[in-house]
Parts: C-alpha cells; structure tokens; sequence
C-alpha cells in the first residue's frame, strides 16, 4: 500500500472483543500470511465511509492464550490487509492505586518480560534493528485521548506496561517487584505486538482497560472472577463507543505520520546486499516490499 493512501485502521480486540459492530459491508476472510495463520479470519467493513480491519487477537470464543499467539502472522495478516494503523485493545491490570478497575491507560512505554515468543519478522539472511525508544505512535495516542474525553471514558494519558509472559498471573513478588520499577499496568499480550507493528511500518496505539488490581492490592483477594468480568464484558462496550469516536479523528491523516512510523525500516536493515538471503528477502515481502522489493 502507498503512504499516500487514504488511512485504513486496523483494531486488535484484546479479552471480550471479539466482534466490531456498526460495521457496514461486513465481512470475514480468511488471511494467510508467510508466517503461518493469524488468530482468526480478520473481519473488514466501514465504519461512517471509513475502511476498518478488524482481528480478535485470541480468536472468537478466546481460544489462544497469550504464549500461544502468533504475532507476527496476526501483525502481518492486518498489513496485507490493508490496514495503515493499528489500534490495540487489552485487557490488564493496574499497579497503580489510583488506576482503577474501568480505568483506559493510553500506554506510552512497555518494559517486556516475555521469553518464549518470536520477536522479530527478521531471520537469519536478513537482519534489521527497528529502533523501540518510543514504542507507540504519539499521533494516535493523542487522537484516542480526544475521543475517550469527548465520550466521557476515565483514562489516563500515558503509562508503562509490564507485559509478562503468562499464562498464569504474577506471584505477589513479582507484583511489587513491577510495582518499584514504576510500571502502571500488567498485561500479557502488547510484547512483541507493538515491536512488529514497528518493523512493519505501522502506526501503533496500545489502549489498556484495567480489570482489576493485580495481587499487590490489600482486600484485592476478595475480588471474584465475576466481578472481574463484569469489569471487562464493561470495559469491551466502552472500547467499542471509543472505536467508534476515534475514527472521524484518524479519517484526516495528512498522507504520512509525522512520527515517522511508516519509515521504520529507512535505516534498519544491517545484512549487506551481498549478504541478502533471497529467500528470506520474499518471504518478508509484506512487511519490506516498500525498502527492499524482491
């Protein structure tokens, strides 16, 4: 797709999202990508004229854990599909007292404790290092700011996101270990997603929606699974109505992200020409075709 391009915005929907509605010529397709099947078929329609991708990241009925995701297929599938942005959707925990559950954290730094996953869309015979220091597109995270103020969504601009591998949640160690780094909210699935957004040239925003507190919090072992989600079946409404109210505000992007987001790869790619697997150099096509056409 070229830059110049009408914008196409492409929503992951973290735990309780599985569907995008207000949707006009809705469709699923099935996407194959180099790297294997994306979590689900992406589902893509109009939101008011506006071209909209939509992928549940752990597929309808959550059948994928967090470590079992394949990233790069689910990253790669919404490129080939068009999309020029990428709103991430999640659910996590808070670390902060004043982060309450139904709280939306506009996230602007990561800290990623992940170990078994693959980081990277690059391989051997093709080597490439993105640079990570700010993580997250600040123009979208500006936009969704906007839009959650202008419907009246308590969130919080900015914030650290610990994301831990998981399955299973932090022993309380842990927790206050995050919790003296100075990390807002816990997550399990923003790493690697945001790293290869970046390596493909995407425009990335992380919206995570508190669910609760994680174990640190006093009186927090009262909680009940229930109450945890009702908490997230509340906070997938108020992302849809975000969705929702933050599409007329990315309709006008003026061609190219003055973030440089789509210009990642400008200066990444290390492997000298002569160096170049070919075979790796078409298999990452989707993700290199604007710096290194096969």
């Amino acid at each position: 797709m070229h830059h110049s391009s009408p914008p196409v915005i492409g929503i992951i929907g973290g735990s309780g999202i599985y569907d995008l509605d207000g949707l006009t010529d809705k469709a699923w397709r099935k996407v194959t990508t180099p790297f294997g099947d994306p979590s689900d078929e992406l589902l893509t329609g109009e939101l008011d004229g506006q071209k909209m991708v939509f992928l549940p990241r752990h597929g309808r009925g959550h059948k994928r854990s967090p470590s079992d995701l394949n990233y790069r297929a689910n990253i790669c599938a919404l490129k080939m599909a068009g999309a020029t942005e990428i709103l991430s959707l999640s659910a996590c925990g808070s670390l902060k007292e004043e982060l309450a559950p139904g709280t939306f954290v506009i996230v602007d730094q990561f800290i990623d404790r992940t170990f078994a996953r693959v980081k990277s869309f690059f391989e051997p015979g093709l080597v490439a290092h993105v640079s990570m220091a700010h993580p997250v597109c600040g123009r979208l995270g500006d936009k969704v700011a906007a839009a959650a103020a202008s419907i009246g969504i308590k969130h919080v601009k900015g914030g650290t996101y610990l994301t831990m591998e998981g399955p299973q949640f932090s022993t309380l160690a842990e927790s206050n270990l995050y919790r003296s780094w100075g990390c807002d909210v816990i997550g399990m699935t923003n790493m690697p997603e945001a790293k290869l957004a970046r390596e493909a040239e995407l425009c990335y925003a992380s919206i995570a929606m508190v669910t609760d507190y994680d174990c640190w919090h006093e009186g927090h072992g009262a909680v009940t699974v229930d109450d945890v989600v009702r908490v997230l079946l509340a906070n997938a409404d108020k992302a849809r109505e975000l969705v929702r109210a933050v599409t007329p505000l990315l309709r006008s992007r003026d061609h190219v992200c003055g973030h440089g987001c789509q210009h990642a790869l400008d200066s990444a790619i290390i492997t000298a020409p002569d160096a170049r697997d070919p075979a790796v150099v078409k298999k990452l096509q989707p993700v290199i075709g604007r710096v290194m056409p096969a």
